[in-house]
């Protein structure tokens, strides 16, 4: 077959299977069976064995998300590499680096959930004199993140750890960004299927209220930060006034939440209560 039969073959079937974006996804895999470029020119006319290609398509089918397949997903300016370990990185994250760059200069950056490493390698970029510590609970996660920290010659000034949130680490940081669980665990199974049967049920659980997380967060991060650091939190759609409150119970002051591309409020941005800093913040 030539590879614009395949492409048109693909694009069919992506469609009926109620893919979004059914040609570039064809496309994408194409290109990974190929082994060339996601932005190489494909020659439509050049004939091809279609079995690779085939392979991977059948896997989509099944509603595998295109990333684990190909291996990679784009977040802010780098390529890294995913596995079923952790969750894909997302548009929607980025927030949490804008914000970073509306409100921190930081030396010192922590990555609570670290997962890929997206946020933590995201945020080495934009600030190169920090350095910073990502924290997951899977070993698979922290392995794979340290990694990613290889291929974005980052290596040297990140580390990886695996562990828990409440007993991994024992510092402060001007930096803390975290993407923790916020799915109701009864709503799960009505996600997307690509999220929902693929990706690590622990890093979408956010148990009964999808606030789990976040209570265990508003423990430790008076005793992770200082007067003047910066904390910055991935929330879910309609969250806010909740996490809001159970921060301020524990004192952390919400300076902002800052709304993704879609205008659903994402990151939220928390500073030590100066009342509470003394207080809050010592062991």
């Amino acid at each position: 077959m030539t590879t614009g039969e395949l492409l048109r073959a693909a694009t069919a079937q992506l469609t009926k299977a109620g893919i979004d974006s059914p040609q570039l996804e064809a496309r994408l895999l194409l290109a990974h069976a190929l082994g060339t470029d996601r932005n190489t020119p494909i020659d439509r006319a050049r004939e091809i064995d279609p079995t690779a290609f085939n392979t991977l398509l059948a896997r989509r089918l099944t509603h595998e998300p295109l990333a684990f397949i190909i291996g990679t997903q784009g977040f802010w300016t780098l390529d890294l590499a995913v596995s079923p370990a952790t969750l894909i990185p997302r548009a929607d994250s980025e927030t949490l680096i804008q914000a970073a760059l509306e409100h921190a200069n930081p030396a010192s950056i922590l990555d609570l959930g670290t997962g890929t490493g997206c946020l933590l390698l995201a945020a080495l970029c934009e600030f190169p004199a920090a350095s910073g510590i990502g924290i997951d609970l899977s070993p698979a996660a922290a392995a794979l993140a340290a990694r990613n920290a290889q291929t974005c010659n980052l290596a040297t000034r990140s580390a990886f750890l695996a562990g828990n949130w409440s007993h991994a680490i024992n510092a402060r940081f001007d930096l803390i960004l975290s993407n923790p669980p916020y799915i109701p665990a009864a709503d799960i199974p009505a996600l997307m299927p690509e999220v929902a049967r693929f990706e690590p049920a622990r890093a979408l659980d956010g148990g009964e209220d999808g606030l789990t997380a976040y209570r265990a967060l508003a423990n430790i991060l008076p005793h992770l930060l200082t007067e003047t650091s910066h904390a910055i939190l991935e929330i879910g759609q309609h969250q806010g006034p909740d996490i809001t409150a159970i921060m301020a119970a524990h004192g952390l002051r919400t300076v902002t939440i800052k709304p993704d591309l879609g205008g659903i409020p994402r990151a939220m941005v928390l500073v030590l209560e100066k009342t509470f800093g003394r207080t809050a913040g010592s062991r």
